[in-house]
């Protein structure tokens, strides 16, 4: 029970959320908060990069059936889900809570929780390693082309060359500067994981409360009443039960050893809040991106205590079954 508590980086979310309610940042200070966004978006995919093992990159590379599944799921499963699921959903969760549940579909999945997760269950880590990151690098362009034909003339409000230009800006060109800095800077990032990841959750909290703040201005709780937050929690579960199951189910039909099965079903269910909330911003301008990254937030809570119980249970699979796979248990 004690996994499918709140942590503290929720719980601080949830302030943040609290906060832009009560007191939104606007006017002059709107714009030097979103400047100190920008850098601090910045530099969590610069060390993002930095942190990125090259050697890892080649051994889980040559998985080539792995991470084609892995994508297949992250890209087509997820937004054909949400499709799918658009007559019943639509009308109980009001379109932009809707639009929210459609852009959560069509981003990439997670790096860092997706890999620890792998690691905890005991699965292919270089593959994970692989197919997280190789996600998140292909969602910057995917995933506005993605917002744009699933959303129709409700498209975001950033033309797709613009929006991918934005985002390759904001994410990728740190990242990838990063990545070439890893000979200098490699080892002083990871010796220093414990307080470089306030970098990355107070990104993420800055970022939070700018979007809410714009959505609060613009009346985003007189237009979301409480049983729709409700409601959308519910299909969030439902969305993350469906998708886990199909990803156990096609890696056990296609004949993937556990091992791969555990990379991709923690691969191919996770949807990226560190991507996720800094695409909004640029995709959904005007105030529409807190609406939009509810969703992302409750989702990401949600995949991360179910994903906490589900890799315990695979953890706890006889260790013989490793063996006889030719791998050493830890």
């Amino acid at each position: 029970m004690k996994r499918l508590r709140p942590d503290n980086f929720t719980l601080a979310l949830l302030g943040a959320v609290a906060l832009a309610s009560l007191l939104p940042v606007q006017g002059a200070a709107a714009g030097a908060f979103e400047g100190i966004t920008y850098a601090a978006i910045s530099l969590l995919f610069f060390l993002h990069g930095a942190r990125l093992s090259r050697n890892a990159i080649v051994a889980g590379a040559m998985h080539w059936r792995l991470h084609s599944l892995v994508f297949a799921c992250t890209f087509v499963l997820f937004p054909l889900l949400g499709l799918a699921l658009a007559p019943v959903l639509r009308p109980l969760l009001g379109n932009e809570l809707w639009t929210g549940m459609l852009f959560l579909c069509a981003l990439p999945g997670t790096v860092q929780s997706a890999i620890a997760f792998t690691s905890m269950a005991r699965g292919n880590i270089p593959a994970a390693v692989c197919s997280a990151s190789a996600s998140s690098l292909v969602g910057i362009v995917v995933t506005p082309l993605l917002v744009g034909l699933l959303m129709g003339t409700q498209a975001a409000s950033a033309p797709f060359g613009e929006a991918v230009l934005k985002i390759s800006m904001q994410l990728l060109l740190p990242f990838v500067a990063g990545h070439l800095a890893r000979p200098l800077i490699g080892t002083w990032v990871q010796r220093n994981q414990r307080w470089l990841k306030l970098v990355d959750q107070g990104s993420i909290l800055l970022v939070v409360y700018t979007a809410f703040s714009a959505a609060v201005i613009h009346g985003l709780w007189d237009a979301i009443p409480p049983a729709a937050l409700a409601v959308l929690a519910v299909v969030c579960c439902v969305l993350l039960g469906l998708v886990l199951c199909a990803t156990t189910l096609l890696s056990r039909v296609l004949g993937f050893d556990t091992e791969d099965e555990i990379a991709i079903v923690f691969c191919g269910s996770k949807k990226s809040l560190a991507t996720g909330v800094p695409m909004a911003q640029i995709l959904f301008a005007g105030g529409g991106a807190g609406a939009v990254i509810l969703p992302v937030m409750l989702f990401h809570q949600i995949q991360l205590m179910v994903c906490a119980v589900l890799a315990q249970r695979y953890a706890r699979r006889p260790a013989a079954a490793e063996a006889a796979a030719g791998l050493n248990p830890p």
